[in-house]
């Protein structure tokens, strides 16, 4: 047993699950300090697999890494992705409306700013909201560190009809929020997109963009590719989904099966994408038809 990837897998369940530390840790009737060890890969009996399986409502084969992951809110699926981030060499993701390692600084001041707003609305479940809120920008600040020290290679695709509607409603499209930060939300979608097409056009080493002109994929996914494995994400979170929202499920893998068939799709894609300097030409020309309207 890989007992560092259990730890990995036990980590991103526990923040699923929505139970303390303190709280898993007291059913199975070790400490605190004992549960961290576990997630940071010290050996564990399988009859505590069990157990903090059955705690956790899951698979014990999911803790083991073996079979398919699922994860219903983002908390757990951004920690997983995360953790699998640090060891990729190389990414392939057909998603959209941007790829969130390389969004700038002004993405995530934003969206910290729509979370504490949306938090501030909720009244007694102000501190709660805001905890969450933390968390998950807390674990997507930690994948853009990594990004920057490591830089794995990344190919995205960017559908326009996505960049559409992003530009319509902005970054967390889905909270309510005042007229004046909506506004803001909108200029920061615009700016992304700008970004996006400089990128289209200095063509930097290890980092593509694709805009698909017409087709848009049924599922959002991506491929992380290490050197001894390659991992299938299929994500129904966006980056800016509210982070109590349980909207969907998303579903992470290393079946060969399910890995060739989501290649061969995303190569599809990208045979059909508009790249270099008429990506960056057609983006800038949705962003600015944005603004007219």
């Amino acid at each position: 047993m890989r007992f560092t990837e259990i730890g990995q897998q036990l980590r991103a369940y526990r923040l699923e699950s929505g139970l303390r530390a303190e709280e898993i840790a007291a059913r199975l009737g070790v400490s605190r300090a004992a549960l961290y060890r576990y997630e940071k890969g010290e050996v564990i009996k399988l009859d505590t697999i069990k157990r903090l399986a059955e705690l956790l409502k899951i698979s014990p084969l999911s803790l083991l890494g073996i079979g398919v992951e699922y994860y219903n809110r983002p908390v757990g699926y951004f920690e997983r992705v995360r953790q699998i981030e640090e060891t990729a060499d190389q990414m392939l993701q057909v998603d959209g409306p941007i790829c969130y390692l390389t969004t700038t600084d002004a993405y995530d001041s934003g969206l910290a700013a729509a979370f504490e707003e949306a938090a501030d609305q909720a009244g007694a479940d102000r501190a709660g909201l805001r905890a969450n809120a933390e968390q998950v920008l807390g674990i997507m600040a930690a994948r853009k560190r990594m990004y920057g020290m490591r830089k794995l290679g990344i190919i995205a695709m960017i559908p326009a009809a996505r960049v559409r509607d992003f530009l319509e409603s902005g970054i967390a499209p889905s909270l309510a929020l005042s007229d004046r930060t909506r506004r803001i939300c909108r200029q920061i979608a615009a700016t992304e997109l700008l970004h996006i097409a400089d990128v289209m056009e200095a063509e930097p080493m290890g980092l593509q963009f694709g805009l698909l002109p017409v087709t848009e994929p049924s599922g959002s996914f991506k491929i992380l590719r290490a050197r001894d494995r390659a991992t299938l994400a299929v994500n129904p979170f966006r980056p800016d989904t509210p982070p109590q929202a349980a909207t969907g499920v998303a579903m992470i893998t290393g079946a060969d099966e399910a890995i060739t068939a989501h290649q061969r799709v995303a190569e599809t894609q990208w045979r059909e994408a508009i790249k270099g300097a008429a990506a960056a030409t057609r983006l800038r020309e949705l962003v600015q038809a944005h603004r007219v309207n």
